[in-house]
């Protein structure tokens, strides 16, 4: 089995010169940053473009799916709380099936659309807004700390963003999490990252439900 080297290098996450080794798991590297605590996916060990879209499309998120829009109630009900009616948002991320974005729109916010794969007109990216959603997104991220100041800039004075993703908490299951096994999952994020991403962008951070986080832009 081929041996993780010592890296100490550039946190995809943080920016920060930070990464060690972790683990390896079927091949599979995978390092920890020492600095925001995220575990983040090899380079070398992720798919290209073509491979990573056709895993998205066999993506079934139906806005009418019954289940699927209780588990995407985690994040739209605490943000809903949050909002003013007729607020103006961004579904980051959207995907192939908007669910998250329909499910807004018809609480009385309007929504836009931005998927780099599937909604790619990046005129919607060209505004501020109330709210950002990024559901089930964060993980699959190439550039993290981009992605995060992008956003940044897209929100509003006051503005809210809702991130959704599976927390990592347990380093010895890490090899059988359901999650990890996502070959498309490259970042994984505990809660001491996003209390790193909220100090960061300074943001305020509300953790209202397990591996939901929502910050706000003070």
């Amino acid at each position: 089995m081929e041996e993780l080297s010592s890296l100490n290098a550039l946190c995809p996450v943080c920016e920060v010169p930070a990464l060690v080794p972790f683990q390896i798991i079927n091949n599979t590297r995978y390092h920890r940053c020492g600095n925001c605590e995220a575990t983040v996916m090899d380079e070398a060990d992720w798919l290209d473009e073509c491979q990573e879209k056709a895993i998205y499309e066999l993506h079934d998120n139906n806005p009418q799916d019954e289940g699927y829009r209780r588990f995407l109630s985690k994040l739209t009900t605490p943000l809903l709380e949050r909002l003013e009616p007729g607020a103006c948002g961004l579904d980051f991320g959207c995907g192939p099936g908007p669910a998250l974005a329909v499910m807004l729109g018809e609480a009385g916010m309007n929504m836009a659309l931005y998927d780099p794969f599937f909604y790619p007109e990046r005129s919607v990216l060209e505004r501020q807004y109330d709210v950002i959603t990024c559901t089930e997104v964060v993980e699959h991220l190439h550039r993290p700390a981009e992605v995060f100041r992008q956003l940044d800039g897209l929100l509003a004075p006051g503005g809210w963003l809702g991130v959704m993703t599976c927390f990592q908490t347990d380093d010895e299951r890490f090899a059988n999490w359901h999650y990890r096994r996502d070959p498309t999952h490259i970042v994984f994020y505990r809660r001491a990252t996003m209390e790193w991403l909220a100090g960061a962008h300074g943001w305020s951070l509300d953790i209202p439900a397990k591996d939901v986080a929502l910050f706000q832009k003070v």
